[in-house]
Order: C-alpha cells, then sequence, then structure tokens
C-alpha cells in the first residue's frame, strides 16, 4: 500500500459549529479529490465520504468518518473514528485535542497500515479572523512503528458576509527515518493551500489550490472542489 493518507486537518473533528445544532449530525462530502495535505489518497480521482457524529454539552464528541480511496491496490476504503474535547478557554482562545485510529479495508493486507494518532489544536479569534496552531502525533504511522508528526499553522478571515478565505501552511515529518520517508530519504515534506468556503442553500462549498513539496505527480499543483451538506440527526 502506499502509505498516504489524510490526517485530522481534514477530519471533521473540530465540531464546534454543530455542538449548537443538534447532539448528532451527518455530513456527506462530494470533492473532485481526496487529499492529504495535499497528496492525492485516490490517484487524482474524485471522492464520496460520510461522517457521523455526536457530540455533549461539555464539549466532548466522537464520531467516524469514511471515504474511497486509491492506493493502487486492493484497498478501496478508509474509515476511521475520532474521540476528543472542544474546549473555549476564554473569549479569544479555544482548544480541541483527542485521539483517532485510521483504519483501511478491501485486500488481505489492507490493515497493515492501520494506526492512531493523537491531536491537539489551539484556536485564537480576534478581530482579524480566526487562528489555528494545529499539532498532531503517531508513533505507529502506517503501521511501521515509526513516530510522525504534522504541524499546521492556519487562519480563516471574512472577505464578505459568508464568504472567507482559509490559507495554511503544515510540515509533516518522520521521526525514525531508517522506518518511514517521503520521497528517498527525506523524512519531511511542506504543504501550502488557499480555500475559498461560502455556504449556498444549506450547502457547504469549498475551492482549495494547493500544492507540496514533493516531486509525486499525486501531490504537485491542484484545484480541489468538495461540496458538503451536514443534517441534524
Amino acid at each position: 500500500m502506499i502509505t498516504l493518507k489524510k490526517t485530522l486537518c481534514a477530519l471533521p473533528l473540530v465540531l464546534a459549529s454543530n455542538y449548537a445544532a443538534a447532539d448528532w449530525s451527518a455530513t456527506l462530502t462530494g470533492a473532485s479529490d481526496y487529499t492529504f495535505n495535499g497528496v492525492s489518497q485516490t490517484q487524482n480521482d474524485p471522492a464520496l465520504q460520510g461522517s457521523i457524529d455526536k457530540a455533549f454539552a461539555n464539549g466532548v464528541y466522537a464520531g467516524s468518518w469514511a471515504s474511497n480511496v486509491d492506493f493502487g491496490d486492493d484497498t478501496d476504503l478508509e474509515w476511521d473514528f475520532y474521540v476528543g474535547r472542544f474546549i473555549e478557554l476564554n473569549q479569544s482562545w479555544s482548544l480541541d485535542y483527542g485521539i483517532a485510529y485510521y483504519s483501511y479495508h478491501g485486500g488481505d493486507n489492507s490493515s497493515d497500515g492501520n494506526y492512531p494518532e493523537i491531536y491537539t489544536k489551539f484556536g485564537y479569534a480576534s478581530e482579524f479572523g480566526q487562528t489555528e496552531f494545529n499539532f498532531w502525533y503517531s508513533w505507529d504511522y502506517f503501521g511501521t512503528e515509526a513516530g510522525h508528526t504534522i504541524a499546521m499553522v492556519a487562519h480563516t478571515f471574512e472577505i464578505a458576509e459568508g464568504h472567507a478565505l482559509r490559507a495554511s501552511f503544515d510540515i509533516s515529518n518522520s521521526l525514525d527515518g531508517d522506518k518511514y520517508t517521503w520521497d528517498g530519504n527525506d523524512k519531511s515534506y511542506n504543504h501550502y493551500r488557499l480555500a475559498y468556503q461560502t455556504a449556498f442553500k444549506g450547502f457547504d462549498i469549498e475551492v482549495a489550490a494547493e500544492n507540496t513539496s514533493l516531486d509525486w505527480d499525486t501531490a504537485d499543483e491542484r484545484i480541489v472542489l468538495s461540496v458538503s451538506r451536514t443534517f441534524d440527526l
């Protein structure tokens, strides 16, 4: 299996917008590509994704998320599970932390890539928009027993009512180069992304331009369109 994976930066783990809406919610998403930090998980093809989430009054949440994938083998499904907590520390700062488990299905050896990951996300709200400082860590990345981290800084600001831009930069880094590398002997790579976000008649729409420092045809510059709808249950 090609060890390319979407992480929590795209998973619906920051559910603050859903807390006030419903205890249970479900989201369906259609995307022109499923990318993990700029790397396609579907060989540059479209993806159909869905999640179901439970939120509690104290900020605790749990859920499951799934998507089709294509790693060039028999693996055709990613199915993830997560539990965490969202806390408003004060009027400006928020904290989101938890643990996720990623699982793969479709082939006899697909589950060899299953792995856990913990995450911590800090949010800062100001008159200039929403700033994020996000961190992820796995001690068994894709079943390789390699330590792996992702660090991200992002900022979202409103350009007009109902229209926003989100700019982000993240670094994926292997802590055990003898067990896992991204590109030859490179233990890390960079990912750049700029996304336009809006909503129309209950649908959330995002158009994102992204690129990475990897020299792969599945990680070069691209435009990704996604349309999603969240339902209260």
